[in-house]
């Protein structure tokens, strides 16, 4: 491999500050060796050049592009062949300009050796993960809607000490905890409390983040005496699948708008994760949220099996749909880079086109278009911009970027209609 400079490029980079026209040098050992911007945003002045970056050196035109960090997606499945959940993540997401993912959850203590080993080892795409609560992660477990049962049935899989052994043996992949709380995992909401209670154990024992699914729940987002979520989530613990639709979603059914309790939650830090999926994405939940001005942290696709074809399809398509709901196309890349990097504490390794860092590169085009695509309820909008991949970088290697699926997907549209038809009713029932 021989270095390279990507020239004339929209350089955004949240870490440094970096938002301008520039070129990237990168070495043939595969790290980022400079950056020269037209210019320098912090000092306001041309900087001087390099002179021996500019020569042997292969130069790459990417006028008209953004160049960004290489892309983070913090909740994917990616136990393929062990969990029904699991996908290929080089062929999902390094394909599509995503250099680093963080697996939420499907392998906990008994499980996790081969997450990393045969997952993680075998992966172009860099692997972190969140170790899930229980001892067997999701190894015979679906999305929460799924009626065969779930994860969290018996408090005796659900183990803390387990659990914080096999995280302080593996820090440097192991970032977090994760824990689902719904009624149809937790043995319909009889042990939810508890489960709760021993994943904010584990994390806190551990210094690291909670990751919490929550939805179809019989906790509350939030109480004055009791359990609550994100009630008690502490900063850095992140709430993901924030959009969804659900009728236990973020935004209060008495008033229209977003919950209090989610209101003191992003104050006191905790971190709102977008987690699409197949199920937890609704347009008119994020619309309220953005005419609220509450703005994702993290945004992330949940992508799986079940999610991969529609309605989340993979990252770019996530954040296209935050960028039509006016999150400034900045902070989109800031919540695919530097804030995931951040909240799983690795902001000094990923997240950032710093000089001397592995050069995980992704470049993007921002095209206009003017396309219908579906959230988890099978509503549509008509977006008229979206992120498109048209190169990528891991540690200075290029990584062939593939096509996306076209959406809509018509076969996911009325799949999420049939599905959110059926948990409609049901939720309407229980509340009555």
């Amino acid at each position: 491999m021989s270095g390279f400079v990507l020239r004339n490029g929209h350089i955004i980079d949240p870490y440094t500050g970096m938002d301008g026209i520039g070129d990237i040098y990168v070495t043939a050992d595969g790290k980022i060796s400079g950056i020269e911007p037209e210019v320098d945003v912090k000092r306001g002045e041309k900087p001087e050049v390099d002179q021996h970056r500019q020569h042997r050196c292969a130069s790459l035109d990417v006028t008209g592009c953004l160049v960004t960090p290489g892309l983070i997606d913090c909740h994917v499945h990616a136990y393929e062949y062990v969990t029904p959940l699991g996908i290929n993540i080089d062929k999902t997401c390094l394909a599509r300009g995503v250099a680093t993912v963080v697996d939420a959850g499907s392998a906990g203590s008994s499980t996790v050796p081969g997450l990393l080993k045969f997952i993680g080892e075998a992966s172009q795409t860099r692997l972190f993960c969140l170790l899930h609560i229980a001892r067997h992660g999701l190894a015979d477990a679906g999305c929460v809607t799924c009626d065969g049962g779930g994860e969290c049935d018996s408090l005796s899989v659900v183990d803390v000490d387990a659990c914080v052994k096999t995280i302080k043996a593996n820090r440097d992949k192991i970032v977090g905890v994760k824990v689902r709380l719904a009624r149809n995992v937790c043995d319909q909401g009889k042990n939810e409390a508890e489960v709760y209670r021993r994943a904010l154990q584990a994390s806190k024992e551990c210094s690291v983040p909670l990751m919490v699914h929550h939805s179809i729940s019989s906790i509350p987002l939030g109480e004055e005496n009791g359990l609550g979520c994100p009630g008690d989530l502490q900063q850095g613990d992140i709430y993901t699948h924030c959009f969804h639709g659900h009728i236990d979603n973020i935004v209060d059914l008495d008033t229209g708008r977003v919950n209090p309790h989610v209101w003191d939650a992003k104050r006191r830090g905790v971190l709102f994760d977008v987690g699409h999926g197949q199920g937890s994405f609704a347009w008119h939940v994020a619309e309220q949220c953005a005419s609220e001005g509450f703005w994702p942290d993290i945004i992330s696709t949940d992508l799986h099996t079940g999610s991969q074809a529609g309605p989340a399809y993979d990252l770019v398509a996530v954040m296209s749909k935050m960028l039509h709901l006016g999150m400034p196309a900045a902070e989109v890349i800031r919540a695919v880079t530097n804030t995931p990097a951040r909240a799983i504490g690795k902001d000094q390794e990923i997240g950032s086109l710093t000089p001397g860092r592995q050069a995980d590169i992704t470049v993007l085009k921002l095209e206009d278009i003017s396309q219908d695509l579906e959230d988890s309820c099978g509503e549509m909008r008509t977006l008229k911009k979206a992120f498109k991949p048209v190169r990528m970088f891991v540690s200075g290697t290029e990584i062939p970027v593939a096509a996306g699926m076209d959406w809509p997907n018509l076969d996911s549209v009325k799949a999420c209609k049939a599905r959110t038809a059926v948990f409609r009713a049901d939720e309407i029932a229980r509340k009555k």
